[in-house]
């Protein structure tokens, strides 16, 4: 019975561990996809909460690609513009403070994935805002 709930939760980790953008680039195998938390990020007024992000990259990209993060207000993110090189290995860590008066409940975060050419990647992720 244990080693089946293992399983189940192995499974349900890797179902909803991450959210991937619709791809950007140029097409095919040279393309990227912004990965970011598939669940919401839960921080307290006043406090800061860590998250990774990443850029997946199809075999053949091999570009830069700028992120950049649009918060609502009482939200700040660090960094919130940076570039991902080419060798990177493509894991940004964000730093998300919610302002002591920051709104109470789910905020929508927008990351877009810039590459020197092609088309750019969008997707958000979900901040929940609770009281300290």
């Amino acid at each position: 019975m244990n080693r089946i709930l293992a399983v189940a939760f192995v499974a349900l980790v890797a179902f909803v561990g991450c959210q991937k953008s619709e791809p950007g680039g140029r097409g095919g195998s040279d393309t990227f996809k912004v990965v970011v938390p598939a669940m919401s990020t839960d921080v307290k007024q006043g406090e800061i909460q860590t998250v990774r992000v990443s850029v997946e990259r199809g075999a053949d990209f091999k570009q830069a690609v700028k992120l950049e993060v649009k918060a609502p207000t009482g939200l700040q993110v660090d960094p919130g513009s940076t570039t991902v090189q080419p060798g990177d290995k493509g894991d940004v860590q964000l730093k998300i403070t919610a302002a002591k008066d920051a709104p109470l409940g789910e905020q929508k975060l927008m990351i877009k994935g810039t590459p020197d050419k092609g088309e750019s990647a969008e997707t958000e992720f979900k901040v929940t805002v609770s009281a300290k």
